[in-house]
């Protein structure tokens, strides 16, 4: 597959609509998305990625990506801030200098920048710092879609380790941690380090030579969240159902359609967890349908009966313009479609299921593929 040029303002758009799609409630924000691209483009960047078999066999690569919460700051939070006197030092610039870092602590040369998910921040941050470093980005991600931690990637599936990583906040503080004694512990180390910073950090991690990086990537995701992206909104142009586009182009399914009436949520150990509430509307009138969340959302529930769970995508569109909505920003009133599409096959594996599954997260429900469920609906 040819280099994809990102040239245009509405290219950016484009690919932070279909990634923040493949998001699922997390991903990071289109906000951060846009801020990125803008200030890329005012730059002159080049913002392009390349196919995944251009990279060199023996070339270094590596996967910087943001860590944390999404949920919003809290008073307190800001108050404690401000009372700290911190200073935002390095702002979106601190995942350049985890790359710069691992590249210094590990004695190599990075030869390709690789995304961790499908993300409407999480997918342009890693792009603009491979453009600012001179780095190429890969045309593919160790996730599909977005996830919250180290066990939905694919690094977990192929048993790769995901250290040394540098962590480095906007604050300027630089942490470098050599050895951890599973994915597990790195998640967790990962996120103390980001609910240190208050909320979040950039890191630098999955220190892979090509070789190794071909064997588990999953790839072409960029390009095809572009594609998705550029379809929602030629749809609403040509004044089609921008829903209906998106089914249409993931081959996915209509879970629900009506109202949120209520979103409850905490934010805890570097997640946001919380449950979204939707009364059914149209030809779903008097049904319920409820999501969980750990950052994405994960588990569902169709009139309190399980219903599409992870390692498939349940995702959360606006009814009218069909654009993805971040479970931040999710709030009661708003009409929304639900849309379940197939995860990776791969995921569906025992040990895959073991990362990614209904039961990892806690809760006492067998995954049920989602092709079995929409049987006959």
């Amino acid at each position: 597959m040819p280099r994809r040029l990102l040239s245009t303002m509405q290219d950016c758009e484009d690919l932070i609509r279909g990634c923040l799609f493949m998001g699922t409630g997390g991903g990071g924000s289109a906000e951060w998305g846009r801020e990125v691209f803008t200030a890329a483009l005012e730059e002159g960047l080049k913002i392009e990625w390349v196919d995944v078999d251009d990279i060199p066999d023996d070339a270094w690569t590596v996967t910087p990506y943001g860590m944390g919460s999404t949920a919003p700051p809290s008073p307190e939070t800001q108050e404690e801030i401000a009372r700290l006197g911190l200073v935002d030092r390095l702002g979106h610039g601190a995942m350049e200098v985890a790359v710069r870092e691992m590249e210094e602590y590990a004695g190599v040369k990075i030869g390709a920048i690789v995304p961790v998910e499908l993300g409407a921040g999480n997918t342009p941050a890693p792009l603009i710092t491979g453009a600012r470093l001179g780095i190429p980005v890969v045309d593919g991600d160790y996730a599909g879609r977005a996830v919250p931690e180290e066990m939905q990637g694919t690094p977990y599936l192929y048993d790769k380790k995901g250290w040394p990583f540098t962590s480095v906040d906007r604050w300027g503080n630089i942490c470098i941690v050599k050895e951890a004694c599973s994915l597990h512990m790195m998640e967790r180390v990962g996120k103390m380090l980001s609910v240190a910073a208050y909320g979040g950090c950039h890191m630098a991690a999955y220190l892979l030579i090509g070789r190794e990086m071909k064997e588990i990537v999953v790839r072409d995701t960029l390009t095809k969240s572009l594609e998705l992206g550029r379809t929602i909104r030629q749809a609403r142009e040509r004044r089609e159902d921008p829903v209906l586009a998106s089914l249409e182009f993931t081959g996915g399914w209509l879970l629900f359609e009506g109202e949120v009436i209520k979103k409850e949520w905490e934010d805890r150990e570097g997640y946001m967890f919380g449950t979204i509430y939707i009364e059914g509307r149209g030809e779903f009138k008097g049904h319920t349908f409820k999501v969980w969340f750990k950052n994405e959302n994960h588990v569902s529930w169709l009139d309190d009966e399980p219903f599409v769970t992870s390692p498939d995508l349940v995702v959360i569109v606006d009814l009218k313009s069909g654009e993805g909505i971040t479970n931040t920003l999710l709030e009661a009133g708003q009409e929304v479609a639900v849309i379940g599409v197939k995860g990776l096959e791969a995921f569906r594996s025992e040990r895959g299921l073991g990362g990614a599954g209904p039961r990892y997260f806690g809760f006492e429900i067998d995954y049920v593929p989602i092709e079995e469920w929409m049987k006959g609906r």
